[in-house]
């Protein structure tokens, strides 16, 4: 299927219709390694683009696995402050990427941004209860009495009920815990342990539903999910 340059150029990067159209008039973009001159050259949506030297993805939705530092909103915009989006790089950089489910300020690890708001739903429905991993440092060891209230449901402070969660930990770690919640509360996880009068130091979120996050990332990289990657979160949202 064809489309006009300026709108598949805005439609994978930040620039507005308009502002795209004025960057192809500037001979600011490619197209498969052509200086594009007018905004309503017809282009097929698998060509590739190029804005001031820097390729752009063009697919129909991007999917993102990011390992989210300390400090970091996920959030799509927060003026004076520094989300996630601000983060990608400029190929995976355009209109409507958003963290599909958040990460507190300080925690890190696995976030997912995207703009597919069909498949975020998907994902982030209450009902789907897809499963997500945390490891999580403890100011205090991980007790039996822990273990067995996280496996029954924690009822927090404010009496909310929390769903049933898995709690390990290691011997050799023993302030070291992972959980893995079927929900998503605000600031669950330390509200949980809060009831045991234990508090959470760092939290870094590893996996979401079958998929583990990257190890090989450094804190604030990102890149896009493989489709075999992209499946398991697919299978777990259709659950």
């Amino acid at each position: 299927m064809s489309v006009r340059a300026d709108k598949l150029l805005a439609d994978n990067s930040t620039l507005s219709r308009k502002q795209a159209a004025a960057a192809i008039r500037a001979g600011r973009v490619t197209a498969d390694g052509t200086v594009l001159r007018s905004g309503d050259q017809k282009l097929v949506s698998e060509t590739v683009l190029t804005l001031d030297g820097e390729p752009l993805t063009t697919r129909a939705h991007l999917y993102v696995m990011m390992n989210k530092p300390k400090g970091v909103l996920s959030v799509s915009d927060a003026p004076g402050r520094q989300t996630a989006v601000d983060l990608l790089p400029a190929d995976l950089r355009r209109r409507g990427m958003f963290p599909a489910g958040r990460l507190d300020l300080n925690s890190t690890g696995f976030l997912l941004l995207t703009d597919d708001g069909v498949f975020a739903h998907q994902l982030l429905a209450p009902k789907k209860h897809v499963p997500k991993t945390y490891r999580v440092m403890l100011d205090t060891p991980v007790t039996k009495q822990m273990q067995q209230g996280f496996a029954e449901g924690v009822t927090l402070a404010d009496e909310t009920l929390c769903r049933p969660a898995q709690l390990e930990y290691r011997a050799e770690e023993p302030c070291v815990a992972w959980v893995t919640l079927h929900e998503g509360r605000y600031h669950q996880i330390k509200r949980m342990f809060g009831i045991f009068g234990a508090g959470v130091n760092e939290l870094h979120r590893v996996r979401i539903g079958d998929l583990m996050l990257d190890e090989s990332l450094k804190p604030g990289e990102c890149r896009l999910l493989t489709p075999q990657e992209l499946e398991l979160l697919r299978n777990k949202s259709v659950q």
